[in-house]
């Protein structure tokens, strides 16, 4: 106990003060503004205090507008209380759910190496295949987890080559860290994809709803995320073993054999892992083609949180073995759901419906539009580069819930649509490449000890202006053509 708290750091004891103390000057200092105004941005200094010093939990401090709100004036409990169930929550729900299932039934390792298998020996194509894996994996379940899967596999490949007869030459060095940076990379890269991705797509989304009655379906984010994943996945590969860290290896045929073991060890896909598939392969058709079928049978009335609710409880509820009782997931399971993410998505949207009540992202559009005509696309290309370097040290899910409602103001005074703006600069909060600690994946990769920060750096600097050229471009094309 001594322990830790010598190591807890200086910041975060700074942090811990700094938030209340904010608060309480913000909340009595005598100003010109609105009593409501006054006392939701004294609030929202609290939070982003802490989410940004993260002193506690980032789930706690999004649990503070249930306490404040309403002892403040600011909404009723009733009230405050709704954004933690919205829809947006329960899709997300859903898609752990499902993740969780793959994961127990290990449908996650098989999909992962058997896709590896199929890329080919030679030692490009198996760094292709691990990233191919690794981002095809984030779009459904947790960036982490889908580290978590691909390392130890490659780091099995990566031994043959230390203990090989040449021993680890400098190739053999490139070698292991393109494929340690390019699964974080891909990892990071493949969330982008999909709404259920990476957390900050759903608070998107979510504010969305939940502010301005706006729905962004399932099948148009990928219409617009995939083609944009894949292409910045391609770019980094091509840096990666190109460019940056060639390994001129050739053929590594022994990562067949690994890759051969690794499936002999799950051996045949189980009846578990087929009902996983069969339900997973269901709720991500009818998410991409919810908008033909409520076309066709209004009276469903399909939602993407409902289908997602769908494959959760079928789950939970489709017998496996109905003489046993057996389900594929058992309430136990959720144990390991992450659901701190869910209050914490709750505690965006309560704080950004907050803004939007107290009138502060109308006052922000009102500013912009007095302030006269700013280009749109320096503002634009300013946002994503604050954006995108700023989750390099802070949770890009807390970034979000902060930094939306503010880009949603700028693009009212600017008089353009909010989607414009809003989906490249939530995009660039999932582009952190440069430091260990900007994503969970970044730091797995580096504890592996073939990485060192400055090789890291080297390879994220390029990347992250590289992500703030195409989400520009993707902002100024697909985005506008789609919404």
């Amino acid at each position: 106990m001594e322990n830790s708290r010598r190591n807890y750091p200086t910041y975060k004891k700074i942090g811990f003060f700094a938030g209340p103390l904010l608060f309480l000057i913000i909340f009595f200092l005598p100003t010109t503004l609105a009593p409501l105004t006054q006392s939701v941005i004294a609030v929202a200094t609290w939070m982003v205090s802490w989410w940004i010093t993260e002193t506690v939990s980032l789930s706690v401090t999004a649990l503070l507008p249930l306490l404040l709100f309403p002892m403040i004036g600011v909404m009723e409990m009733k009230e405050v209380a709704q954004p933690y169930g919205s829809p947006i929550i329960f899709l997300f729900f859903g898609g752990f759910v499902l993740a969780l299932a793959m994961e127990k039934v290990n449908l996650h390792k098989r999909i992962a190496l058997t896709i590896v298998k199929w890329t080919g020996t030679s030692a490009n194509r198996v760094v292709l295949g691990f990233m191919l894996a690794a981002a095809l994996l984030s779009m459904w379940i947790s960036n982490t987890a889908s580290t978590v899967v691909m390392l130890p596999i490659a780091l099995s490949v990566i031994q043959l080559l230390i203990n090989d007869e040449d021993g680890y030459t400098p190739n053999d060095q490139n070698f292991a860290l393109s494929i340690m940076l390019g699964i974080a990379f891909a990892a990071n890269i493949g969330g982008t994809a999909t709404v259920i991705g990476t957390p900050p797509n759903s608070v998107l989304v979510g504010f969305l709803e939940n502010e301005y009655q706006m729905e962004i379906s399932f099948l148009k984010w990928m219409i617009m995320g995939i083609p944009f994943a894949a292409l910045l996945l391609s770019i980094a590969y091509f840096l990666l073993v190109k460019i940056l860290y060639p390994n001129h290896l050739g053929q590594l045929k022994a990562s067949s054999t690994i890759i051969d073991q690794e499936l002999k060890k799950l051996g045949t896909i189980s009846a578990k892992e087929k009902r996983v598939l069969f339900i997973f392969l269901t709720v991500a058709s009818l998410w991409i083609l919810r908008t033909t079928i409520n076309f066709y049978f209004p009276s469903l009335k399909l939602t993407d949180a409902g289908i997602s609710m769908l494959g959760a409880i079928s789950l939970f509820a489709l017998p496996f073995d109905f003489q046993k009782g057996e389900f594929i997931l058992d309430w136990k399971d959720t144990s390991r759901l992450p659901w701190g993410i869910l209050i914490l998505f709750g505690g965006g949207l309560a704080l950004a419906s907050g803004l939007s009540k107290a009138g502060i992202v109308n006052s922000i559009g009102a500013m912009i539009a007095e302030g006269g005509s700013f280009p749109i696309f320096w503002i634009t290309a300013l946002l994503i580069l604050v954006m995108l370097f700023m989750t390099e040290l802070m949770s890009n899910v807390a970034l979000v819930a902060i930094f939306v409602p503010v880009v949603a103001g700028i693009a009212l005074g600017l008089e353009v649509p909010i989607l414009h703006l809003a989906i490249p600069i939530t995009l660039a909060a999932s582009c952190a490449f440069m430091l260990p600690m900007a994503t969970p994946p970044n730091a797995i990769v580096f504890a592996s000890g073939h990485i060192k920060v400055y090789q890291m750096v080297k390879v994220g600097v390029i990347l992250n202006l590289i992500s703030v050229l195409l989400l520009i471009v993707l902002g100024n094309t697909v985005v506008k053509w789609l919404f």
